[in-house]
């Protein structure tokens, strides 16, 4: 009877996780107190994202650029331990001051392929900086989701790098 069970429930799990939407999406923003043509280049320049990014987080990590300098065909990829994994960021849209699309590639530890982009709204003397990340959510991703909030673990990893970004923009 408990094997029965046990059976049971992981059927309901796995029935669970199939109906969950096929796509995600992860946001967060930010008010810097400087203009769009300010904020613009720390983005568009993967040099410069040594400055602001959350995503540094092993010293060992191995890092190339290749393409464009900045904007449309500047990418980088990276190689680091299980916490920052393996992949690659190509910048596929550029529009000075106000927008930035990326397509952000996962090798390690899961395979994903997700859109990136930044939009730079000007306010006055600041601006807003939108953050955002979607793509697609195979099975395993929607049965992850069922035991990890995607959206906390990346938004926190999002507002953490536009703190860093603001600091930065504000000097």
């Amino acid at each position: 009877k408990i094997l029965i069970g046990v059976a049971v429930l992981i059927a309901v799990i796995l029935v669970f996780a199939a109906f969950r939407p096929d796509t995600f999406s992860v946001e967060r923003s930010a008010t810097i107190k400087a203009a769009p043509e300010k904020i613009f280049p720390l983005i568009n320049d993967f040099h410069q994202w040594d400055a602001w990014t959350p995503y540094n987080k092993d010293r060992e990590m191995k890092k190339t650029y290749s393409g464009a300098a900045s904007g449309v065909g500047a990418s980088s990829a990276w190689m680091g331990n299980r916490e920052v994994g393996e992949g690659s960021i190509t910048i596929t849209e550029s529009v000075p001051p106000t927008r930035i699309a990326m397509d952000l590639q996962m090798l390690k530890p899961f395979n994903c392929r997700n859109r990136v982009e930044f939009t730079l709204i000007p306010i006055g003397d600041a601006t807003t900086v939108r953050w955002a990340m979607s793509g697609k959510s195979n099975f395993v991703s929607k049965l992850m989701g069922l035991f990890f909030n995607m959206d906390k673990m990346v938004g926190q990893d999002f507002e953490t790098g536009l703190a860093g970004l603001k600091r930065l923009a504000e000097k």
